[in-house]
């Protein structure tokens, strides 16, 4: 027991340790900069960044580099070329904004089949639906009731390149309908949006020669790389959240019974930063002569996605330290009892200047023979979350196991 309490706690500090290193760069002097103005990004299909089930969930959303399991396909698919079992399917459900209304939810269905030692696919589907919205006409009469959805489909080839490297491609086709075939006053005519997206991404782990055996783990995973998308014929079309995600993760094994495993995922948005436009004494944006507003600092955001992904390094208005607070961090610790109870914790940082979420995540899991099964909750720090005093949970279905027994 001293030794699980031993690295219990040094798992803690873990977590305590990244806090307060992101935390560290919220400090400065009291002048305000212009990398200290609010300067969001904001893309289309936000849903994508959603994680979609509650292990992950409860590790801070946290998962490019944690063992590999049958959700890996939003973290990471190239864990799927090292996972154990040999097909296996789970179920993820989300309440959204459950405090404010109770019909917006995120669900999410994945699957994954072994092809042999090497290889493994896997599939998977998000939907997310935005409950109803009752339209009005100009005399705030109403037209007509619609129920806005998103989904997305993903179908994933891992491999294993090595003994211990592995890499993995995915496509996405993504469908977004937030205001059907219809005509919005002020915006025109609008149909449903619909964008092309594939991901990229490799896994390593191995052994360490250490007193306790430890194993190391590394993951990349570049999502989201595809066409932008818009709802309209005559409207700029947005980007789509391309996202870079790496971090490393390392496991336990305390004894035969007890594994804790402690990890860290960085995530920035491959995307044009927002530029500051210059403005006249009344706070009005100046245009050029062909009627362009004209940017005081920052890159113009109307780029391609392959210019956009390059210059989002470096298009920041406040440089270099507006960059750096562009990347999100979650750390999160899992414990594991016999591989059938898990215990985890977690937390999420994002600059204030860039969304300011940040909060602590507690989570359960529970192995029983065919099913297995995983609660999250998120415990807000800063501001209200969407998910603020919700459950959500995870439903998994080991069907190796279910052969097992009815051969016994």
């Amino acid at each position: 027991m001293s030794s699980f309490v031993k690295y219990f706690f040094s798992a803690l500090l873990f977590v305590f340790f990244s806090v307060n290193i992101v935390q560290s760069q919220n400090g400065g002097h009291a002048e305000i900069h212009r990398e200290d103005q609010i300067n969001s990004i904001t893309t289309a299909v936000p849903f994508l960044m959603i994680a979609p089930d509650a292990r992950s969930g409860a590790l801070g959303d946290a998962g490019v580099s944690s063992s590999p399991d049958v959700n890996s396909m939003h973290w990471n698919p190239a864990k799927y070329a090292f996972i154990e079992q040999d097909y296996g399917l789970a179920m993820n459900y989300t309440p959204w904004l459950r405090s404010l209304i109770d019909d917006i939810n995120f669900s999410n269905l994945s699957g994954f089949y072994r092809i042999d030692e090497l290889q493994t696919v896997a599939a998977s589907l998000k939907y997310f639906s935005l409950g109803d919205i009752v339209f009005t006409n100009e005399n705030a009469e109403e037209i007509g009731t619609f129920r806005p959805n998103e989904f997305s489909v993903d179908v994933a080839y891992a491999r294993k390149l090595g003994e211990n490297l592995s890499g993995a491609v995915a496509a996405r086709y993504i469908y977004s309908n937030l205001s059907g075939d219809g005509y919005i006053s002020g915006i025109g005519e609008t149909r449903p949006g619909q964008a092309i997206a594939a991901d990229v991404a490799v896994y390593y782990q191995r052994e360490l020669n250490w007193d306790t055996p430890t194993e190391f783990a590394a993951g990349l995973n570049i999502s989201n790389i595809g066409n932008k998308i818009s709802y309209t014929d005559d409207h700029h079309a947005n980007f789509i959240p391309i996202n870079l995600r790496l971090g490393p993760s390392l496991t336990f094994a305390l004894d035969r019974h007890n594994t804790i495993a402690v990890m860290l995922d960085l995530n920035k948005l491959l995307v044009p930063t927002p530029p500051e436009y210059k403005r006249d004494q009344d706070g009005n944006v100046v245009l050029d002569d062909d009627g362009n507003p004209i940017i005081e600092a920052g890159k113009d955001p109307d780029r391609s996605v392959v210019a956009g992904m390059f210059g989002s390094f470096t298009d920041a208005p406040g440089g270099w330290r507006e960059e750096l607070r562009e990347i999100t961090y979650a750390a999160g610790v899992e414990y594991w009892y016999d591989k059938q109870f898990a215990i985890r914790g977690g937390y999420f940082h994002e600059h204030e200047t860039k969304g300011a979420r940040k909060y602590f995540t507690l989570g359960l899991g529970l192995r029983y023979n065919v099913f297995g099964i995983d609660f999250s909750y998120i415990i807000p720090v800063t501001q209200r979350s969407p998910l603020e005093n919700v459950l959500r949970f995870s439903l998994q279905f080991d069907f190796q196991a279910l052969q097992a027994q009815r051969r016994e």
